[in-house]
């Protein structure tokens, strides 16, 4: 997750920016902030979708072979 203390900014920035008082440099240094913490953000919704298992109602394990195939090379490396 991102640090809190940018969190807090980034926080501070929307709200600023819903007043509309945003500075030219503020809007920059937000952009900046939002691709930092997307990009936190995917990493760790990627690592928790690959670790995922699928069961059907039969109790039969239904995860796409995709994602297995990507937590063998995992384990491997």
């Amino acid at each position: 997750m991102l640090e809190p203390k940018k969190m807090n900014r980034l926080n501070e920035l929307a709200r600023k920016k819903k007043v509309g008082l945003l500075t030219e440099a503020e809007v920059q240094e937000q952009a900046a902030l939002r691709k930092e913490y997307l990009a936190i953000f995917r990493t760790s919704m990627k690592e928790t979708l690959e670790q995922t298992t699928i069961i059907d109602p039969a109790g039969n394990d239904v995860t796409p072979e995709k994602v297995k195939a990507i937590r063998t090379r995992k384990m491997v490396q």
